[in-house]
């Protein structure tokens, strides 16, 4: 008799774990595909720039060349530092 209970313990514990491995599973349903969040902002940049209106080009101002804007550079490098040192001589420079 207790060999009987064995066996059919045996046989049911196969047959559990054998409808575990082999039995179809249910597919879950496919999520819904939710709109890209990514093309939504395209969408919207793409109507923001047809709906402001396209400035024609800019008259171009003559550029300093490159000698007068490192002359402007360096004076007002030299006023700061005149501005920090509240009217002292600078270190290397000769007196007035």
């Amino acid at each position: 008799m207790r060999r009987l209970l064995t066996w059919f313990g045996v046989a049911a514990g196969a047959l559990l774990v054998f409808r575990g491995l082999f039995r179809r599973r249910k597919r879950k349903p496919a999520p819904e595909v939710a709109p890209d969040p990514a093309q939504e902002l395209k969408q919207k940049l793409a109507e923001s720039r047809t709906d402001e209106e396209t400035p024609g080009p800019e008259p171009e101002t003559p550029q300093p060349s490159l000698d007068e804007r490192r002359r402007a550079v360096h004076d007002k490098a030299r006023a700061a530092i005149d501005d920090m040192l509240g009217g002292e001589q600078v270190p290397g420079e000769e007196p007035d």
